[in-house]
């Protein structure tokens, strides 16, 4: 009689024992599947911050120009922006509209007016160019004005913002270590700096004739 109640009872006994069992750690010797993290040790895909030891990642601003009235300098317009765009990191160059600068050329001297940060007109002057300075480094150096950078007629030809105050032989085109970094902080977060209207004027006597301050 107490043997045919225990048999009775033995499923419910064995189910009692089932649920009262651990489960086994749903941490205990995970293996991730290719490119899941786990919580020790974790990776983060490309570009993200981790939650330890977090970076951030500055916000590139685009700047979009328009060549297409540029005329014989439209080429060396699309060179000049692949210049700065290989030399900075906050700001990059595309050919689109509506644009925020505007390239044209004409016969007088190279010459940009900058309406704020990154906004403005350049015009390719012939002038230059039929003296002998080289057009890439007028294309690069006009293109520094939008991007909020000043001349500085130091008379080096490392120098690209010194434009024709360098020797008509020099063709280097690049923006030297500190204009790349005055660039990249005139770009740098939400506050813009370095975007005050101006007009420069990319001539050998522009020092001479450029008001007193």
């Amino acid at each position: 009689m107490r043997l045919s109640r225990f048999l009775r009872a033995l499923p419910a006994l064995v189910l009692g024992l089932v649920l009262l069992s651990p489960a086994p750690s749903a941490h205990a010797g995970v293996s991730g599947v290719s490119g899941v993290s786990t919580v020790s040790g974790a990776s983060t895909v490309s570009g993200a911050s981790t939650v330890s030891g977090a970076s951030t990642v500055s916000a590139v601003r685009v700047l979009r120009y328009d060549a297409s009235r540029a005329a014989e300098f439209r080429t060396v317009i699309d060179q000049a922006a692949q210049v700065w765009n290989a030399s900075v990191t906050n700001v990059r160059l595309v050919a689109g509209t509506p644009a925020d600068f505007t390239v044209l050329a004409d016969n007088g001297w190279p010459r940009t007016s900058r309406t704020s940060l990154g906004r403005g007109t350049i015009w390719m002057g012939r002038e230059a160019t039929s003296e002998g300075y080289y057009p890439l480094r007028i294309a690069t150096h006009e293109i520094g004005h939008i991007l909020g950078l000043p001349d500085r007629r130091t008379g080096l030809c490392s120098d690209l913002m010194s434009g024709s105050s360098a020797p008509v032989s020099c063709t280097n085109a690049n923006p030297s270590a500190a204009e790349r970094s005055a660039v990249n902080a005139n770009f740098a977060g939400s506050a813009l700096l370095g975007g005050s209207a101006a007009l420069f004027v990319d001539r050998p006597d522009a020092a001479r004739l450029a008001p007193a301050a």
